[in-house]
């Protein structure tokens, strides 16, 4: 199994926001505008910029964005940002504030995050174009006009951090998707385009399906050909049109922030509130019934199929089959403190300590065995998706019924289909809700709490 180059560009959005933010708070220091209360300012100032830049989309700027859409960012930006700057004068009653100390905050404001903002993305283009990093390797999927026009910008724009390495075409003899996927896997591929026009609904179908199962990025060069009916997503290279299949909201850094902000959050409060007194009085029951350790660790699949170890308290009497055989109805291996601490998911508590370092999350796809993964990966459509977010404590599909035993296979197809859900529709409230329906059901049990 191959994984994904990790990458830290995900760090852009949060430096740009950290950035902006430093400079409209240390304008507002330095300048003689006369404020009442400086702190009710900055925390306005503060919060009213981040809202409008999220409607704006402010930060959403992609390796192929042109410079007219920068400028209409900006013009956007700041059109609110005058509006909401002047009324705060009204708004808080501030008449000693200087209207004229004000339009020259908003100039010095709009003059510095504009230089910082091109600044920032021809020095991106630079490190891609002369430095190769930040670099995505790309194969296209046919052979005709539109497919040439964006294998020349691939090589013509450097900048965009595309490494073009092969172009597979329908029309030769020797075309063999298993080739064109053997090729794809081989070379760490880390986006695939495919033209439509050149393929059959069949051979799309097992490009998507690929894709999905191998945490490829699948993009499509349009034609007139009706593809699927769901939702697509339009994106521009230079002036060649890309159809994205899906958006995944949690690979928004923005969104991605918001959740591990919460997640480190809420594990702090179950460690420090919970686990602090909990922890000891579990030990001694656990070690009394059985002798062995009090945590459990098992190596699992997380995001981008990484392994790592995931904690539980000890519920079964140790033995070798822990790694390969998952607890079933009337296990002899689980103990008397082992059933009640599992029908009550009390066991699941330590993996508080996974979300907080950063290998899980509170909500999200449940994390399997290696040995389920490797089975899985192979046997059910679409299993690998559920890789492209972190793992959670609790989930969708856990709520709705498919946790604990696959016993048949519409038990883990039900499963997948929860997880591209919530993937695909990820919310914070979505989160919340699982989370409330979680507890709920650990005070009520559940029928496969085993």
């Amino acid at each position: 199994m191959f994984f994904r180059q990790r990458r830290y560009s995900g760090l852009i959005i949060p430096i740009g926001y950290l950035l902006d933010l430093m400079v409209i708070n240390l304008f507002a220091y330095l300048l003689p505008i006369q404020f009442q209360t400086p702190i009710l300012f900055h925390s306005y100032i503060s919060f009213t910029w981040i809202v409008i830049s999220v409607k704006n989309e402010f930060y959403k700027i992609y390796r192929y964005t042109k410079v007219a859409y920068i400028l209409r960012l900006l013009f956007t930006q700041f059109v609110f940002f005058f509006l909401i700057l002047y009324a705060f004068i009204g708004f808080f009653k501030q008449p000693i504030i200087s209207r004229l100390a004000l339009g020259q905050y908003f100039v010095y404001v709009f003059a510095t995050v504009s230089v910082v903002k091109f600044l920032s993305y021809v020095l991106l283009m630079s490190y891609r174009e002369k430095v190769k990093g930040n670099i995505r390797n790309v194969v296209v999927i046919g052979k005709n006009r539109k497919a040439d026009q964006l294998i020349s910008v691939f090589k013509e724009r450097s900048d965009f951090g595309y490494l073009f390495l092969k172009q597979f075409s329908s029309k030769t003899s020797d075309f063999n998707l298993n080739t064109c996927f053997k090729y794809i896997v081989n070379n760490n591929i880390d986006e695939i385009y495919c033209s439509v026009s050149e393929l059959r609904n069949e051979e799309i179908t097992q490009f998507i399906n690929f894709a999905d199962n191998n945490l490829k990025t699948l993009k499509f060069i349009p034609d007139n050909k009706n593809i699927f009916a769901k939702k697509l997503k339009f994106e521009y290279y230079d002036y060649i049109p890309i159809l994205s299949l899906r958006d995944i909201p949690l690979h928004n850094p923005i969104n991605a922030l918001i959740k591990r902000s919460f997640d480190i959050v809420f594990s702090l409060i179950v460690i420090l509130g919970l686990l602090s007194w909990l922890t000891p009085l579990l030990a001694i029951v656990i070690t009394i019934e059985s002798k062995g350790p009090v945590f459990f660790r098992q190596t699992r699949n997380g995001v981008d199929n990484r392994e790592f170890y995931c904690y539980k308290f000890r519920s079964m009497a140790p033995n070798k089959n822990a790694d390969m055989q998952s607890a079933s109805k009337n296990d002899m291996r689980i103990t008397k403190v082992g059933r009640f601490i599992r029908s009550t998911s009390i066991d699941e508590l330590p993996q508080f300590y996974n979300v907080l370092f950063g290998t899980m999350s509170v909500v999200g796809p449940r994390p399997h065995m290696v040995k389920h993964t490797n089975e899985y990966s192979d046997k059910v459509d679409k299993y690998m998706v559920r890789h492209f977010v972190k793992p959670g404590i609790t989930g969708l599909a856990q709520v709705r019924g498919y946790r604990g035993e696959i016993e048949n296979n519409i038990d883990i197809q039900n499963r997948i289909k929860f997880d591209v859900f919530y993937i695909e529709n990820w919310s914070l409230f979505l989160d919340l809700k699982i989370i409330v329906q979680t507890i709920l059901n650990a005070f009520k049990g559940e029928e496969k709490a085993y």
